[in-house]
Order: structure tokens, then sequence, then C-alpha cells
């Protein structure tokens, strides 16, 4: 029997919650004739998004296309992805957890970290208990179900919460390190690639007990700070702590849409990539960045990808400023009878806008055009919903074909009075026959 690395059992609390199934589990919740049913999400884009656990059980899995899966599971439920309703329900679920304690983390849209330190005299309860309460809490007033991770670190509650699902519940202190870490391979490990892995197997460790044994110098060595840092974690010592403020820090920011059916309509093609763009520069200004480059990458119908990228002259928060680079760049790319399914546009090499710094040889009148156009847009679009003004390519966004995996969400069809396609109440709507 190996000795513990420690003999406290929670000298920090990190909860880590993760929804099962989150999107097709939310609209079995919104559906109740669909419980117990195999239900997927992703009709719009013909390759599954989620699929619930019945349909997993039927051999079903993420990222396959829905022809492979019907020919799997044949009384499959196809259902239109409804990010509005899941968004929603993603804010009551974390509403939930700041009830039992200020510090939580929204990682994603159905997971996120909770620190409980300190709050067993609050509760007059144990860790073990305020975690079991937030579990059932999200079960009782969602109808869903989420999977928790309780732990000293924030890597190990995420272990601890993927190590029983769906609806499950692991607890890991301290002093059991030791029993629960040997059970865990290396490529479970939270931080941990394909080829950081084949990297540790070549040094002779299979699990991240065998990587916690080595000595932390030796983790350094070998993959640097983020190995000193995943080591750490896993020994519980909390290196990362929970991030309760919203992220406004950006390195890039990329739009991608994939089509309801694959193109090879060259104005439907670049409609869709200037949506993307009139979208990139939409979050860019609303986070008062700028961009220098910009990424424009045309994925084909058999998944392989074309793509370019340019340095602007200046940074930019203008859509309009570089729809003349950004056509540029798609007829550079673009293949004549090529099948399309996807755009992309990514921003890079951004940086804070802090007001305009003038260069001898450049068009002012234009540029400050551009600006106040993009000002204007902004603030129309505040008001009537994104994209009410967008620019001309556009209207090819209308002549894409009718089809069952265009279908919208049902919370977009049936609308509530006074709501339109773009605005609309945000609360969830259920449907019931009496």
């Amino acid at each position: 029997m190996e000795a513990p690395l420690i003999l406290h059992s929670y000298p920090r609390a990190i909860v880590h919650f993760d929804g099962d199934a989150f999107f097709a589990s939310v609209e079995q919740a919104v559906h109740p004739e669909l419980k117990g049913r195999p239900v997927v999400t992703g009709q719009e884009r013909g390759i599954i998004a989620c699929a619930s656990y019945e349909a997993k059980a039927r051999g079903v899995a993420r990222g396959v296309t829905l022809s492979e899966a019907r020919k799997k599971c044949p009384d499959l439920v196809v259902l239109p992805s409804d990010y509005e309703t899941y968004s929603l329900y993603s804010k009551r679920m974390f509403d939930i957890m700041r009830r039992y304690t200020p510090v939580v983390e929204e990682y994603s849209i159905d997971e996120g970290f909770a620190d409980l330190s300190g709050l067993r005299r609050v509760f007059h309860t144990s860790y073990k208990e305020i975690a079991r309460r937030m579990q059932q809490a999200v079960r009782a007033e969602l109808d869903i179900t989420v999977s928790v991770g309780l732990s000293l670190s924030r890597g190990l509650a995420k272990l601890a919460s993927k190590f029983r699902k769906p609806a499950g519940f692991t607890a890991v202190a301290g002093n059991h390190l030791h029993l629960f870490l040997p059970r865990i391979a290396l490529e479970k490990v939270w931080g941990f690639g394909p080829n950081t892995v084949q990297l540790l197997k070549k040094h002779g460790l299979q699990t991240a007990w065998d990587y916690v044994r080595r000595p932390e110098v030796w983790a350094e060595h070998l993959l640097g700070k983020i190995g000193r840092e995943i080591w750490n974690e896993l020994r519980g010592n909390a290196v990362v702590p929970v991030a309760t403020e919203e992220k406004s820090t950006y390195y890039t920011i990329s739009k991608c849409k994939t089509f309801a059916e694959p193109t090879r309509d060259r104005d439907q093609v670049f409609a869709r990539l200037v949506r993307n763009v009139e979208s990139a520069f939409i979050k860019l200004r609303r986070h008062k960045l700028r961009a220098r480059e910009i990424q424009v990458t045309l994925r084909f119908q058999d998944f392989t990808y074309e793509g370019i990228e340019a340095r602007l002259h200046r940074p930019t928060g203008a859509t309009q400023e570089v729809m003349p680079l950004v056509r540029e760049l798609f007829d550079r790319i673009w293949r004549d009878g090529a099948e399309y399914r996807a755009t992309i546009v990514v921003l890079a090499r951004l940086e804070p806008d802090r007001g305009e710094q003038y260069e001898l040889f450049e068009d002012r009148v234009r540029i400050d055009k551009m600006t106040r156009i993009s000002g204007v847009i902004d603030a129309v679009n505040e008001r009537y919903g994104k994209h009410t003004l967008s620019l001309g390519p556009s209207l090819f966004l209308g002549r894409r074909p009718t089809t069952g995996r265009g279908a919208l969400p049902w919370r977009k069809r049936d609308l509530l009075g006074g709501e339109t396609f773009r605005q609309r109440l945000r609360i969830p709507r259920l449907g019931m026959q009496v």
C-alpha cells in the first residue's frame, strides 16, 4: 500500500460539475415525451452535436454523420440545435451553484467549477453533502443531471467528475489521492494531449500516480511550466484558482458556420463568409479590441480545408475596412466545382482599442467614415437584433435551399405574442397538451 500524499482530507474543496449530454438532456427536459428515447441534436449541420445516453447505448456518437447514426439506430430522434434554450438552462444551472458559493467559474456552457472552501460552518455539514445538495438541486429544478467531482484542485475535481457518468458523484479527499490516481490513465489527465502521453509512456509512465511520484523538477524539465502545474494540481496543490470574472482577454476571435447543405454556389459561400466576418468584428468591437491579422478558411465536404491569412496594414475594428481584403483572400482560395460545407474567419494579433494613432499617408477621411459606419451598425443591431443591418452579400443567404437540415428549433418557430425571429423573451417555453 502506497503512503498518502497528503494527510488532511480537504485543505481546499473544489467542485467540478459537468452536464450529462447537456444539449440532448435539455431537449428531453423541455419535451418530456422524449425521455428514454435516443435523441441527438445537430440536424442543421448534418453531424451529431450531442447524443443522449440512450443514443450512445445504441452506438451513436458525437461527430458522426446523421446517415451513419440512422443506420445504427433507425428510431433516432434528430433535432435542430436550440442554442438559445441551452444557454438559458446553462444560466439557471450556474445560478443554482451561486446559491451555495459566490466563487463560481463558468468554464463552458455545460460545465464549471465552484470553490466551497470554508463553507462547512455556514451549512453545518460536510463538503461532500454541500456538493450533493448542489447536484440534487439541479436535477430537481431543471430536470437534467450533472456529474460532480469534489477534490482539492481544479484538475483533480475535473478527473473526479468524469470518473462516474452520468449523474455520478465522486469525492477524492487529500488522504485518498494515493488510491485514486493509480486508477487514472495518462490519457484522462486534463492537459495531457496524445503527444505528451506518448512521451510520458516512453519514460515508463502509465497512470497519473506514476507521474506525481516523479520529482517536480523532473516534470518541469520534461514538460516545462505546464508540466509543473499539472504535477502540482494532481498532488492537490491548487495552482490555478477558480476564476469568477468573465473572460475579457482574447488572443484570437473566430467564427465558423457549417451550412445546412453543402454547396457549390460561389455567392452563397461568400455570403456565409461575410456573415462570419461581421459576427467576428461585432464581438471585436464589443470587447473594445482591434485586429492586425485576418485568417480565412473554406472547408470542403470531405472535411479537408484550404485557408489563407493576411496582415492588415493597420489595426482596425471596422468591418467595412477589411472587406476588400476579404474578397481578395476568398478569390485566391475559391475552387470552381468544389463542394463546400463551412466557412471560418479568425481575427488575430488583437490589441486594445485605445483610440486612433494617426499616420502620415493614410486616408483619414475614409477611415473615420468606416469607424462611424460600424458604430451606427452596432447601435441599430443592439436595438433591433443582430444583423438587422448587414453587408450586401448577405442578401444571397436567402438563396439557400429549404431542406430538413435547415429546420429551425421549435422555440424559434413557436413565438409568443410580440416576439420576432431575432427578438424573444429570455425565458424557456414548455409546450404541454392538456
